[in-house]
């Protein structure tokens, strides 16, 4: 398991019109906005990280799924599960793929999970043709758990939550984010909580402190490693 720091960084956290990028080099700090993954990780980089599922398993069943849910207790619900190429490889619409899952004898896909598809098989997509690029799958809610020593955080939606976020990340050297956030983010269509998950994904990416699971990780039908950092 490869833990240590690396150079040049980048985090990515997806928005409805394409990806938030923090990229964090020597003591520069640069974010950006861009409509598709490969635009936004068109520059050289050490290593990316990114908030999306990266290696599926045919029923949606991943350990490291389930040991980031154990992490977050008593905010399970901040992991989302059941990601598989098949429900929109084959699917046009989520009632058709939750028929064909119950068919299958497995778990429905959520909503929330569904309305992530295109990005999931876009990341799923660069990654498989670019398998030599150091880019690992993190949660932001995991790194904003470390960051606060392992105590519970309120919603990334309320106030206190964002305030908390905020004060983590400048406490963390992100000294630019009250700028990103009142500047830069306005016009974009991301909202605060895109560009603050992007911050804790570069953040981990820049110099993880561990990752779920711990040893060796399992690995998909592609080749995929089945691990989150933070």
């Amino acid at each position: 398991m490869n833990a240590e720091a690396c150079r040049r960084a980048i985090g990515l956290d997806g928005f409805s019109k394409g990806w938030v990028a923090v990229r964090l080099e020597d003591d520069r700090q640069e974010i950006s906005f861009h409509r598709d993954v490969s635009e936004a990780l068109s520059r050289p980089f050490d290593r990316a990280g990114i908030d999306i599922p990266i290696g599926m398993t045919d029923d949606g069943g991943r350990d490291c799924d389930l040991l980031a849910r154990a992490k977050l207790r008593p905010h399970t619900s901040r992991v989302f599960t059941g990601a598989r190429r098949w429900l929109w490889l084959e699917h046009g619409d989520p009632d058709s793929a939750n028929r064909e899952a119950l068919r299958r004898r497995q778990k429905r896909v959520s909503r929330q999970l569904w309305h992530l598809g295109a990005k999931i098989m876009e990341v799923d997509a660069f990654i498989r043709a670019n398998i030599a690029l150091d880019i690992r799958e993190v949660h932001p809610e995991l790194v904003f758990l470390r960051l606060n020593g392992y105590q519970p955080l309120p919603s990334k939606k309320s106030i206190g939550g964002i305030g908390l976020r905020r004060a983590l990340l400048k406490r963390s050297g992100m000294q630019d984010i009250d700028r990103w956030l009142s500047d830069r983010r306005i016009g974009s269509g991301a909202k605060i909580d895109d560009v603050l998950d992007a911050c804790a994904v570069a953040i981990a990416a820049r110099k993880p402190a561990g990752s779920v699971p711990e040893g060796a990780p399992p690995i998909d039908a592609h080749g995929l490693p089945m691990r989150i950092w933070f």
